[in-house]
């Protein structure tokens, strides 16, 4: 074997973990329960921030004022994920999609759903940047994430 020359080996790595939640975000998931999303205001720029932040990441002022927020809003941007790669929510194809949820000033990451089909000539007629989108929540509620299945088009 020349210097130039390697070797690869190939392997599979599992790494079991948990997240602390802190009391911020604690409430943020646990308000899923009620089917309600809050989101913080800071007292100095008046941004309201959806997930819940402890502190403002412009002013770094902290953030105790809790506002409840709408469960629909504007599609930001949004991307198709059609291949499967390791620890991944749900089988391809999906969309995530970043919406800005109506009362908060950034925009709040998950899946745009209730679609016939996953064929990029279908999506391109169908979901659309600037596009209205509505929560459709889960029968049974845990406080996590995945209480909302999807976000759906409303037009």
């Amino acid at each position: 074997m020349t210097p130039r020359e390697s070797r690869v080996l190939k392997g599979t790595i599992t790494l079991p973990y948990q997240w602390a939640l802190g009391p911020t975000n604690t409430r943020f998931f646990e308000e899923f329960q009620n089917k309600r999303i809050m989101g913080t205001r800071c007292q100095q720029c008046g941004r309201v921030l959806v997930p819940a932040r402890s502190f403002c990441s412009r002013c770094f002022k902290d953030m105790d004022e809790w506002v409840q927020v709408k469960d629909e809003g504007t599609l930001r941007t949004w991307v198709l994920i059609n291949f499967p790669y390791e620890g991944q929510p749900k089988e391809p194809p999906y969309i995530i999609g970043l919406i800005e949820l109506n009362g908060a000033n950034n925009g709040f990451s998950h899946f745009i759903g209730g679609l016939k089909n996953y064929r990029i000539d279908f999506l391109k007629e169908r979901v659309r940047i600037g596009m209205r989108v509505k929560a459709v929540w889960k029968e049974k509620r845990e406080g996590t994430i995945f209480d909302i299945e999807y976000f759906k088009p409303t037009e």
